[in-house]
């Protein structure tokens, strides 16, 4: 047997599952108004999971809510010790404190960044707010980084700890927050210590696991030469394993500072004080633009500072005898000088212990003017645009063309021969593509059109679980397939499968906008440096806001709605499309391109067969990014109206029902790891 031929039975061999599938999905369709169960999953063959898990939780709760309580009790006092002092010592002591630590560690450029973003607190004037909200985040960092480094550590010195912490790991940074605040709210009770505790469990994940990748890159000739120098266990950690992977170490000390900023407003939903994300929430729920995007540049400076401080450590090796030309002795006596000579002038001058009022200049009121105005002039524009983009785009992917296409929304209703003609152009696609020898595409045409035609909402459940578990069986095999499976089970058994199919309608669409204009904006960047220059301070400015933040412009623009946190959700998810369709493209080989043009290729030539297909991998990991980025947001954009798990999530946090938040939260956090799963397998494919 020839080549070709084998090639030909293998495409056959691959082929043909999919259409025994797809004609089953056929019957089924045909069957769903005689038999409903078709489409919903039958409500007697759920499991009261949920109900499982509250037993669990009561029990729990009664026997060690005392333990927790006094657990936060020693919290609560350390965080209250931790405010009076940032709160009570003058402003200009902290700002000079900050500024040194800046530049001691980055220098002026760095000092002087400080210095300015501080400013900015102090004019604004939530000067007590952002110390409120440095408080939570001094006391729950420590705490993060030390149990982050314990499991990281663990994990390093044991295979079989690794197998357990991992998949933990990977749990606790998909489930959303909010679906694990309602055990620790039982547990902890109301106040600023629950978000506090909450930020610990989120921000640890990335400690762990670059404290894992700090200790496996040591080279084994560092650990061969401290066994031939006679070091014992502990010599051998503090002198040789510690100082190799301590610059790892501070990446994720890095990360897992930013992971508890990022926290500060979702603590505020529950623990509600007087910090910069209470700010954030109550201004955005009182409906003023203007305040909410004063207070939430001030957590965008928070967050800018700290990660530029904690980066710049980062960067640096294991500390030595000096920083920045001084000796560590002499830098802290000058941190001690600084501060007694700042508060002995803040006695004599007022002004430098608190902010004067008069000093204090907000436009926040402009904004609101500025805003109100906008809408009242372009405010049917904004409506046009949202209504297009609901009736045209959202309503068909929700629940299908043979749905939403109506005189109401369409102006035309879908006719009989039309829908004919809709599966006749389908099915000739497929055709042709199977006539062509791209059965792949075929397949992926007709699944692809009979979603739009029946939506996310009316497919039947069986088809969605059988083409699920093939893509991932023909991509990585039985493991990967029986994951994917059991987490569709999952969805299936536990109840909530509408409201995934909601999340999956919704996370979809704003993918498909993240990858083509993030894909595009990733390509203007790469090939121009003056576009690299403009789109990537954008970039950060989107990835260092506060999620909450950005569906403020979206909310006052366009209401409550869908396609409001379709827009948010866009605005988060396409920075990793953007950042890595960027990367790729400028890591091509310039010998590979350097072949290309000397083949003659021309500049359009050039990009799709020679750059992108190398940077595709790269590209393929941006789009695992923008999805994980895009489930992320769901739940946050659950706050302005959608329905789905995200709102189930929102749900049980009103009524403190752990186990319906644990089941929608896990739910969730299974659907971002079966695509995260199967991206990974068609970037090792690749």
């Amino acid at each position: 047997m020839n080549r070709t031929a084998k090639r030909t039975l293998r495409s056959a061999r691959l082929a043909w599952p999919w259409l025994v599938l797809i004609i089953i999905s056929a019957i089924l369709i045909l069957l769903r108004d005689s038999y409903p169960q078709i489409i919903a999953y039958p409500d007697g063959l759920t499991l009261p999971l949920a109900d499982w898990v509250n037993v669990g939780a009561d029990w729990f709760i009664a026997h060690a809510q005392s333990f927790f309580r006094a657990l936060a009790e020693g919290l609560g006092f350390a965080f209250i010790l931790v405010q009076n002092i940032l709160t009570g010592l003058p402003w200009l002591t902290l700002a000079l404190i900050v500024a040194l630590v800046a530049w001691q560690g980055g220098g002026n450029r760095l000092a002087a960044l400080s210095v300015a973003g501080l400013l900015y607190v102090l004019i604004s004037g939530y000067w007590v707010q952002t110390m409120n909200t440095l408080s939570l985040v001094v006391v729950a960092l420590p705490l993060a980084v030390i149990l982050g480094f314990a499991f990281g550590y663990l994990g390093y010195r044991s295979k079989a700890a690794r197998k357990i912490i991992m998949p933990v790991l990977d749990l606790m940074q998909t489930i959303p927050a909010f679906a694990y605040l309602i055990p620790i709210l039982l547990l902890f009770g109301f106040g600023p210590v629950v978000g506090l505790v909450a930020s610990v469990i989120f921000a640890a994940p990335p400690m762990v696991r670059n404290t894992v990748l700090g200790f496996q890159s040591i080279p084994p000739a560092i650990l061969e030469s401290a066994r031939m120098s006679g070091c014992t266990g502990w010599q051998r950690f503090l002198w040789a394993e510690l100082p190799t992977a301590w610059r790892q170490m501070l990446i994720g000390i890095n990360q897992t500072t930013m992971a508890t900023l990022s926290m500060i407003i979702i603590a505020a939903i529950i623990g509600g004080f007087e910090d910069i994300g209470w700010e954030v929430l109550s201004s955005m729920r009182k409906a003023q633009f203007g305040q909410s995007l004063m207070s939430g540049l001030v957590i965008v400076v928070l967050a800018i500072l700290l990660d530029r401080i904690t980066s710049a450590y980062a960067a640096r090796q294991l500390p030595t005898a000096s920083f920045a030309g001084l000796p560590t002795l002499h830098f802290f006596g000058l941190i001690v000088v600084v501060t007694g000579l700042s508060i002995a002038a803040s006695y004599v001058i007022p002004g430098l212990w608190r902010w004067p009022e008069w000093a204090v200049w907000s436009p926040a009121q402009d904004i609101n003017k500025w805003t109100e105005t906008f809408l009242i002039r372009y405010g049917s524009a904004m409506d046009t645009l949202k209504n297009t983009a609901t009736y045209f785009v959202l309503l068909p992917v929700k629940i299908g063309l043979e749905k939403a296409i109506v005189p109401f929304t369409w102006g035309v209703t879908f006719v009989p021969a039309a829908k004919t003609a809709y599966w006749a152009i389908a099915t000739l696609f497929c055709l042709v593509a199977f006539a062509l020898g791209a059965w792949r595409l075929g397949i992926a045409l007709i699944i692809g059109l009979a979603f739009l035609y029946f939506g996310a909402t009316g497919l039947p459940w069986v088809s969605v679980l059988g083409f699920a578990m093939l893509l991932a069986y023909q991509l990585g095999g039985w493991r990967l397939a029986a994951f994917v499976g059991g987490s569709t089970a999952y969805l299936l058994v536990n109840g909530i499968w509408q409201q995934a199919m909601l999340s999956v309608y919704l996370c979809s669409v704003a993918v498909l906008i993240c990858i083509v204009f993030g894909g595009l904006l990733g390509i203007w960047g790469a090939s121009s440096k003056w576009a690299s220059n403009v789109i990537r301070p954008i970039n950060d400015m989107l990835q260092t806001l506060p999620q909450f933040v950005l569906l403020i412009p979206a909310l006052m623009l366009f209401q409550v709605g869908e396609f409001t946190a379709l827009l948010a959700i866009v605005a988060y998810a396409i920075v990793p499309m953007v950042r890595y369709t960027e990367f790729g493209l400028r890591s091509v080989s310039p010998t590979l391109i350097d072949a290309g043009i000397s083949s003659g290729c021309s500049p359009w030539q050039l990009f799709w067969q020679v750059r992108l297909p190398q940077a595709l991998p790269q590209i393929l990991i941006g789009m695992n990014q923008t999805v994980l980025y895009a489930l992320g947001m769901l739940v946050i954009a659950a706050l302005v109206g959608t329905t789905g798990l995200g709102q189930l999530i929102f749900l049980a946090l009103g009524r403190a029902d752990a186990g319906a938040g644990l089941v929608a939260g896990l739910g969730m956090a299974l659907l971002a790891m079966t695509v995260d799963r199967i991206l990974q397998a068609v970037v090792r494919r690749m």
